[in-house]
């Protein structure tokens, strides 16, 4: 038996590391010590690894966002610029679970200060926004039965639940307004577009809890090219029976979102979720060769090669990010993310960007 450790086992147990550059940051949590303050914990994230860095690291990119987005512009390129586009021109996109949950009120806080300058959404974005103004959105549990819950009338949304009363109240409200843009369409030449459609419903919500009254109030465009896909289409099927006629254009709204992108100074994308919303956006940004900012939070994965998992180095590829940029995806939930980044950004950041907005 050997009196010394084999020289292969050492070599390969302590092996010589190199230096890591200076500015390579140490891995350090919050210390509780110090108390609970909120802000300082947040802020910790960045040396904490995993999601918390990215989270850390989203804060970054979205403050650059806005300091982009709040650069003076000179009187001549003022002059010049007939679309009054601001230093950063930013795209918010979200799936319809996100207005379901409680980050419509984060997101709705967004709008009311008109802190995006364009938002993407699905059909589901936009009608349960309208609803929850008709009649509230509980909570349940993931486990409840669909067979039981289907038996009582009620819809589950992970574990929200939504009384299919809610629907019926939404189609009360919504088929007088679809009788108007029919009469309109017929009567004054109006070409109803998708985000003409969410503007008109924005105004006649007229309730400051919504995020579509704010969008109406501020004139941030929504677009949503699968508008039919939800309760929004099955009233507008129902209406085709009772007052045929109805067209609503998605090629104006394809020219007219692709031109926010390629007339924008510069752009940044905040993208919440997967799907059409994360596309829709990103192809617009293609068209100006890239934004110069992103953020991704989503819970997708990339190894079944869907555009909703990902990375943004794919987007990249495609021309839809700059290559210079350095955007940040982050792995999570955004029911639990989504307000905390807006609390690190946009809120802290609110005097400012509201500053020319006050008299709105």
């Amino acid at each position: 038996m050997a009196d010394s450790v084999p020289s292969s086992a050492r070599d390969a147990v302590l092996k010589e590391s190199t230096a890591l550059p200076e500015d390579v940051p140490q891995i350090r949590g919050y210390d509780f010590n110090q108390g609970v303050d909120h802000r300082a914990l947040l802020h910790s994230y960045l040396t904490t690894g995993f999601q918390a860095s990215s989270f850390a690291l989203a804060v970054q990119e979205i403050n650059k966002m806005i300091e982009k987005r709040l650069e003076p512009v000179d009187k001549e390129e003022e002059q010049q610029d007939q679309q009054g586009c601001p230093g950063c021109t930013i795209f918010l996109g979200y799936t319809s679970n996100l207005i379901s949950s409680g980050v419509r009120e984060t997101i709705r806080y967004l709008a009311q200060h008109k802190m995006v300058d364009v938002i993407v959404t699905t059909a589901g974005g936009v009608e349960e926004d309208l609803i929850k103004c008709l009649a509230p959105t509980y909570l349940g549990e993931f486990s409840l039965p669909g067979k039981e819950l289907r038996q009582r009338g009620i819809n589950r949304i992970g574990n929200l639940l939504v009384p299919n009363d809610n629907y019926c109240k939404f189609e009360d409200w919504l088929m007088p307004i679809l009788d108007q843009m029919v009469l309109e369409q017929k009567t004054e030449g109006t070409h109803w577009t998708p985000s003409k459609m969410i503007h008109r419903l924005g105004k006649e919500i007229n309730n400051p809890d919504s995020v579509y009254y704010w969008a109406y109030k501020n004139d941030i465009p929504v677009f949503s090219p699968a508008l039919t896909d939800g309760s929004l289409g099955d009233m507008i099927y129902f209406h085709t029976y009772k007052n045929p006629g109805l067209v609503l254009d998605i090629v104006e709204d394809i020219r007219r979102l692709n031109s926010k992108a390629v007339f924008a100074k510069s752009t940044g994308m905040i993208i919440l979720g997967g799907g059409l919303v994360k596309h829709h956006i990103a192809n617009a940004n293609l068209m100006r060769n890239g934004a110069d900012f992103a953020v991704f939070v989503n819970t997708g994965q990339e190894f079944d090669g869907s555009d909703s998992g990902a990375r943004p180095d794919e987007a990249v590829s495609w021309g839809k990010i700059r290559i210079d940029a350095k955007p940040v995806k982050v792995y999570a939930d955004a029911s639990i993310v989504f307000p905390l980044l807006v609390a690190e950004t946009f809120a802290p950041h609110a005097s400012r960007l509201t500053v020319d907005k006050k008299g709105d």
